[in-house]
């Protein structure tokens, strides 16, 4: 029989002993009590990941092109040979607003430029991205923004293209849950037929 902190047991003999110990000891009841804390937040986590399950994280973009040339320029990685590199200015407007729910910590936002060449079927560069974080300006308003990394191609593929498209992405990046990559929005442009020289 354990009353309190105490056990008595019975012997065949009738005589009792009493054993005193104790049944629970501090650590056991606080590995109980942290044992309970994390099942309540992993459940919590998950019902903040489902609550915006559903989220289709789009916004209306506007996205324009200002100033697009192409430059055959030397390959320093090979000897002798010129690759098209593409200069290519642009307009961005966007309200973030709608997207950033209490879910979401911040955006990962980049613009692709996509197209096929006779080199290869699939090319896509990444040529401009931003990270908009919580509590930031959600409203957009970028004119004339150049490239922010080089655009170059893998030979001369550029020069006369008149089907490339930039695509702009983000990356959704929540307090609870999966990141989610969304495509928002995309311009078709073109090269022209000659190449630029000097300063563009």
């Amino acid at each position: 029989m354990c009353r309190w902190n105490n056990c008595v047991v019975f012997n065949p003999s009738g005589q009792s002993r009493i054993r005193i110990g104790k049944m629970n000891t501090i650590l056991s009841r606080a590995n109980a009590v942290f044992a309970f804390a994390l099942t309540v937040l992993a459940t919590l986590t998950f019902l903040c990941f489902l609550s915006t399950l559903l989220n289709d994280n789009l916004s209306t973009v506007e996205l324009a092109e200002r100033r697009v040339a192409v430059k055959n320029v030397p390959d320093f990685t090979e000897e002798r040979d010129r690759n098209d590199l593409g200069l290519v200015t642009f307009d961005l407007r966007t309200n973030l607003t709608d997207v950033f729910n209490w879910n979401v910590k911040q955006l990962f936002i980049y613009l692709v430029a996509e197209y096929e060449t006779k080199n290869n079927a699939v090319n896509q560069v990444v040529i401009w991205d931003k990270i908009v974080l919580r509590d930031e300006n959600y409203e957009l308003d970028f004119s004339d923004v150049s490239s922010k990394y080089y655009f170059f191609d893998d030979g001369e593929g550029l020069k006369g293209h008149k089907n490339v498209t930039l695509t702009l992405y983000w990356n959704v990046v929540p307090n609870a849950g999966r990141l989610t990559d969304v495509m928002v929005g995309s311009h078709q442009i073109g090269f022209p037929n000659r190449y630029s020289v000097g300063r563009a």
